[in-house]
């Protein structure tokens, strides 16, 4: 500001107070400019931990994707190896009933054709499980990846609050320059 010409102009008993208002406004951008800068600072320490929250929760649910998709395989393989025993005993004891002939090929066929009929629908059941069990993983990328972005977005928005060294000069010259304009006398 043109210093020099208050005096000039008939301002200088009201230098003192043109001066304090010019420094008490410097002084509020830049507490203001520091306190956005503090407020970003504090979304990224967050948006860290957050981040390190989100990658713990993707990593133990798919942990117990995984746990959940063994046990159902192992559970079906019982179950299979279990059928395969009973169909089995189911032969031997046709076989062992002493039946002759075109029967006793006709229920054994039956009893391996039942057996048979439980293995594929269990494999179908296990083929379906599996499918499932990858768009669940799926998912918990998606969801992971969806949380990242968020955290990515809140600490961009909050660094874009924080007002430019140049923007904040400029609002204290405006201000600067409004004060010695209405301290002017007509």
């Amino acid at each position: 500001m043109c210093v020099a010409a208050l005096p000039a102009l008939g301002l200088s008993s009201a230098a003192p107070l043109f001066y304090a208002g010019l420094g008490l406004t410097a002084a509020n951008a830049f507490v203001q400019r520091s306190a956005a800068q503090s407020a970003a600072d504090q979304a990224y320490n967050q948006a860290l931990i957050a981040q390190q929250s989100a990658e713990d929760s993707k990593r133990l649910q798919q942990q117990a994707l995984a746990e959940q998709k063994s046990e159902t395989e192992k559970s079906k393989a019982q179950d299979i190896f279990a059928k395969n025993i009973d169909a089995l005993q189911a032969s031997r004891s046709i076989i062992a009933s002493e039946q002759a002939g075109t029967t006793i090929g006709l229920l054994l066929m039956d009893q391996e054709r039942q057996a048979a009929n439980y293995r594929e629908s269990v494999n179908q059941s296990l083929e379906s499980y599996r499918r499932q069990y990858e768009r669940n993983i799926l998912a918990t990328e998606a969801d992971y990846k969806n949380r990242i972005n968020q955290l990515q977005s809140n600490v961009n928005q909050a660094y874009n609050q924080i007002p430019s060294l140049a923007s904040t000069l400029l609002n204290v010259a405006t201000s600067g320059l409004n004060s010695y304009v209405s301290l002017k006398p007509d």
